[in-house]
């Protein structure tokens, strides 16, 4: 259990940090770069054998493909920090943790590697989670402070911010799906911590190479202190699924009853965290959004919760 009390606390702290980049002028994108960078130097240290990296072959398709995951990784990432800043960290955690509908409807009509019979109850819990992320991101009103640093910007039905947690979504859903993928077709169950350090990497790579590009030919400065906020932001990213991953091997890698019960977790904690740091008020649709999204997992994973 403390595995998984951890793996939430990691995860929410994501959310908050990145909420926080505006207060202390860090540029989000530099901050996401040098969080890989981060992360894959918390992966080595938790790496009990590092022999395991002269075993990898550069140049096979799996090693190319899990390079080129971190392209998606850096995209993600910077989909749910804007979200976050932006909207609320409420409305990314929601994007984020619904975004499992994605990876469940690829696994039962496109891998076909489901180990259950879906049933109406299941395939319901799938469209109340679209509902709830809908509901979850809409705001009654608009503020004229929405651009502060320290102000989330209200989403209305007429305004284009609700496009954010819609491609948090989508960003998290293909990256969560190419991920079970990726792991499925090229690496043994222990290998996992090896792919995450190999697809960081490839975050690293395109994620440098794009900001040399913006700092020589943009005229962007890169600070100290967006270095030291990605720094940071890097160790809660890796700890979370490293946790995660703790938490299933307790569970008998039950994954389709750790994973709902971690998704709804991160949700309210983070609402909650978000409110009492953040002053971040949620209105009724945004209850409702959030009641809904419990209600879905619930439905989705009700036969391994044993309901």
């Amino acid at each position: 259990m403390l595995y998984f009390l951890l793996a939430v606390l990691f995860t929410v702290a994501l959310y908050l940090i990145m909420r926080s980049y505006p207060k202390y002028q860090v540029n989000s994108f530099h901050a996401v770069v040098f969080n890989y960078y981060s992360c894959v130097l918390t992966g080595l240290v938790l790496t009990p054998d590092l022999k395991a990296f002269g075993e990898i072959q550069w140049n096979s398709q799996g090693t190319v493909l899990t390079l080129a995951l971190g392209t998606l990784f850096v995209v993600a990432f910077m989909s749910i920090g804007m979200t976050a800043q932006k909207v609320s960290v409420t409305a990314a955690s929601l994007a984020g943790n619904m975004s499992l509908v994605i990876p469940v409807l690829f696994g039962l009509f496109i891998f076909k590697n489901t180990n259950k019979e879906f049933t109406v109850l299941n395939y319901t819990g799938l469209v109340i989670a679209l509902v709830a992320l809908a509901l979850g991101v809409m705001q009654t009103k608009a503020k004229s402070t929405a651009f502060a640093h320290d102000q989330p910007l209200e989403v209305s039905v007429l305004s284009y911010a609700w496009l954010l947690p819609v491609f948090t979504f989508l960003a998290s859903g293909t990256n969560n799906t190419l991920i079970n993928y990726l792991t499925m077709q090229y690496y043994r169950p222990e290998q996992t911590t090896l792919f995450m350090i190999i697809a960081c990497s490839g975050a690293i790579l395109i994620g440098t190479l794009l900001l040399l590009y913006k700092i020589f030919f943009g005229s962007e400065k890169l600070l100290l202190r967006s270095v030291v906020g990605g720094l940071i932001l890097g160790v809660p990213n890796f700890l979370s699924l490293y946790f995660l991953l703790q938490a299933l091997g307790s569970f008998g890698n039950s994954a389709a009853f750790v994973f709902p019960i971690y998704n709804i977790l991160s949700m309210l904690v983070s609402s909650l965290a978000a409110w009492i740091l953040y002053k971040e008020k949620l209105n009724n649709l945004n209850r409702l959004g959030l009641a809904l999204a419990v209600v879905a997992i619930i439905l989705i994973s009700y036969q391994e919760l044993g309901f």
